[in-house]
């Protein structure tokens, strides 16, 4: 399988496990308050359903997309409501329109080659890479709605196309806060959900090293957990300074979780 049919097959697996959360909720349910503050499990499929239609215009029309940015800053505030205009819309709708968002959108994608560029809030990405945000994004608001029911998800082995978003993104979570990237590289050496070898990307001589459990970068870098309660091994001042602003998704940082632990 080339690299575009396996992100396309996990995105789809990443929905179906989202999809086990959602079709069992009663409507109460949808309202239940999610660890990002002030969103309810209903604001966490608006907003993917949201940009699951925005990413299927990046894909299909560009240009209209383009037009789209006008005057448009993808802010904390303008995510939020965002996310809240669908607040009056009966639960069985709102998730038919995620549903039908997200099934619009890999209809598009499947037409994409990996090396494809795709515009979106920010500089244009790969569409390997836009592919694997979607992900990303599937699986940290459905951490945040599983969150919201009390459950806890088996992490999966699609965890590793968060770790390399992660990875890439390295130098924009200091850029969005206006701070320099230190020069010095940081290797990352990460234990797959159930064991095996670990994954690792960055030089192997490099003396900043972030270590520890795959899920807990992931949490991380979607700024799901704060850097207290993770089980991650910081060594050295840059790996430090990168832990502590690391981002995988664009748009605003926000507030972030704060510590659980005392």
């Amino acid at each position: 399988m080339d690299l575009m049919g396996e992100l396309l097959a996990d995105l789809r697996a990443e929905t179906d496990s989202l999809e086990t959360l959602l079709a069992p909720l009663s409507p109460g349910q949808w309202e239940l308050p999610t660890p990002a503050d002030g969103w309810a499990v209903r604001d966490q499929v608006a907003h993917l359903a949201w940009f699951d239609e925005a990413a299927r215009t990046a894909v299909t029309d560009p240009a209209a997309f383009r037009a789209s940015l006008e005057g448009f800053a993808v802010e904390a505030g303008t995510v939020d409501e965002l996310a809240f205009r669908s607040r009056g819309m009966p639960a069985a709708e709102l998730h038919a329109w995620f549903r039908d968002a997200r099934a619009r959108s890999l209809e598009a994608f499947a037409g994409l080659g990996a090396r494809d560029r795709v515009p979106w809030y920010g500089p244009d990405m790969s569409a390997a890479s836009f592919v694997t945000a979607r992900l990303m994004e599937t699986w940290a608001h459905g951490e945040d709605v599983a969150a919201a029911l009390g459950v806890t998800r088996e992490p999966s082995a699609r965890l590793r196309h968060v770790a390399t978003l992660g990875v890439r993104a390295r130098p924009y979570g200091f850029a969005v806060r206006g701070l320099p990237l230190p020069a010095e590289p940081v290797r990352v050496e990460l234990t797959p959900p159930g064991g095996g070898e670990p994954w690792i990307a960055g030089p192997q001589d490099a003396a900043d090293v972030v270590r520890g459990p795959m899920l807990d970068f992931c949490l991380l870098v979607t700024r799901r957990i704060h850097l207290a309660d993770t089980a991650l091994e910081i060594t050295g001042p840059a790996a430090r300074a990168w832990a502590e602003v690391a981002q995988a998704f664009a748009g605003p940082p926000g507030r972030g979780r704060p510590p659980r632990s005392g």
